[in-house]
Order: C-alpha cells, then structure tokens, then sequence
C-alpha cells in the first residue's frame, strides 16, 4: 500500500518544538506530521526531517456555523484567507471538525447553516487544491451538535456538496462508541476519504451495563471515556485495521494514516506519549507498510 504513516502532534511531544518533534517522528519511522498551523519554520522542520505534511486544522469552523450571519461572514473570509496560505506553502489537506460554537444548536439547524454556508468554501478549496477532511466526533455532552458524525448526516451532507474536495477524515474510533458499523460505513463513503485517523476504542461491557449508552452519572473510571466506551490506541480496541486497511487499499487511498493519541494509558509524561505512538505505528505498520 502506499499509505504514509504520520500523527497529530501530543501536547508533551509537541512542547519540546517543531524541529525536535519531526526529528523524533521521523526516528520512529513515521512519514508525515499533521499540525494545528503550517508556517514556513513547521515546512522547513518537516522537509529537514524528511517528513511531508498529513493535515492542517482549520481554525474558524464554530463560527462558520454561527447563527449570527455577520460572523458568519466575517469567518468564510477568514477561511478562505487560510486556505490560501496554506496550499501557498504546499499544504493539501485541511482537517475540520464542524462543531457549532453554539454547542446546543440542534443538528438539523446546524446542516441549514452548513448548506448555505460551505459551498463558497468548498469553491474556494477546489480553486486551491486543498481537499477538507471533516472529523466525526460527536462534540461535547450532552447535545453532541457535530455536523458528520453520522452515515444519515454524510449521506445529506455529501449529496449537497457532491466534490471530492469536501470529503472525510475516517476516524473508526468515534463509529465504534456510536454502534456504528465502521467497515459499512468505509463501503458507503469511501470515495470521499481525505484523511485517516489511526486510532481506536474498545467498548467497556461492564460499564455498558451500568449506563447503557448514556454518559455515566458519577463521572467515567477511564481518562478520554465517557462510561461505557474508552478512546485507545490502534490494537488496542475495537477495531480490525488489517479489514480497514484491505479496503483502503482497494479504494486506492494513498493518503495517511496519522495516530491520534488519546488514550488514559500513554498519557501525562513524555516517556508515555511517545511509547503510545511507537507502540500504535507497529501496530498500524503490520497492514500499512
């Protein structure tokens, strides 16, 4: 396969400096890094180290779904601006997780919004070359207001805008919480897969039966848990990868495959962080190398 694998950035790995951390990656036999901006000190860092850039986070997409139409507009500038900077600097893929900054906007007002909204962005980002890769994570409890976090809201969302260039960032961790089929759900809708989060969750069947589905009322037993579910990392959930990845590869997906580290087990200490990453790119790299 000719898939990359990269990460997000962990807050300790990322507090000793871009140059440090792509040196590190790349000495972990990772391909590319995903950053919160691309500069040119982030390029010239990555390019040292010999690693390309996964994906870029967008920085306005609470207000692009404002119900206030002057923010609105005053955000789709902005939008547009960064995109134009980033594909300046060779950037390609622009990762977004469409969460209202209003976070009890009904989803259903939220996708109105979104589909007044997105068509001049998308425009913008064929113009650009830059492919959008919204993230499903359902958002904050209790009123989960992200727009994509579901096959019924892609469907929509998708069939409105119809290009490539608005597409998904697959993240089977959030599927799996949801009890949603994630191998169904990379059939229906993997022509539009931008980008790939390598990350996984395993289902808590205790805790299943303490709560059900419904965040737990006395506080969750696990970090990045909200009760019946905990975020891991690859291999160490859910998740079949060796069936996520003989599907992407018949999708002729060449993109990356960037660790999310969101896990309570490779957490608050550098040691940890990076033992979590090495140990979810052996993992990844047993079907995507």
């Amino acid at each position: 396969m000719n898939v990359k694998l990269g990460m997000r950035i962990p807050p300790k790995i990322g507090s000793e400096g871009i140059e440090k951390t792509a040196q590190w990656a790349a000495g972990a036999g990772l391909n590319v890094l995903d950053v919160s901006r691309l500069t040119p000190e982030v390029k010239a860092a990555c390019e040292a180290a010999g690693l390309g850039i996964g994906s870029i986070d967008a920085h306005h997409t609470g207000q692009l779904l404002s119900r206030d139409e002057g923010r609105r507009a005053d955000a789709l500038e902005a939008a547009k601006r960064e995109m134009s900077e980033i594909a300046a600097l060779g950037g390609r893929v622009l990762f977004m997780c469409l969460v209202p900054e209003d976070h009890t906007l009904p989803r259903k007002e939220g996708f109105a919004i979104w589909k007044e909204t997105f068509p001049e962005i998308v425009r913008h980002a064929e113009q650009q070359g830059i492919y959008i890769a919204i993230e499903g994570w359902p958002g904050p409890a209790p009123h989960y207001p992200t727009l994509g976090c579901t096959p019924e809201m892609l469907r929509a969302m998708f069939e409105a805008i119809p290009s490539k260039h608005f597409g998904l960032n697959y993240d089977p961790s959030h599927l799996v919480r949801l009890g949603i089929d994630y191998i169904r759900a990379l059939g229906e809708f993997g022509e539009r897969i931008n980008h790939v989060h390598g990350k996984d969750t395993e289902i808590l069947h205790d805790e299943l039966y303490e709560c059900g589905v419904l965040t737990s009322t006395f506080g969750e037993k696990y970090g990045f848990s909200e009760g019946s579910w905990r975020y891991t990392i690859p291999g160490h959930g859910d998740v079949e990868w060796g069936k996520v990845a003989v599907r992407l590869d018949r999708l002729g997906y060449a993109g990356a495959v960037s660790i999310e580290l969101e896990d309570h087990r490779f957490w608050g200490s550098l040691e940890a962080e990076r033992q979590g990453i090495v140990k979810a790119a052996e993992h990844l790299a047993r079907w995507f190398k």
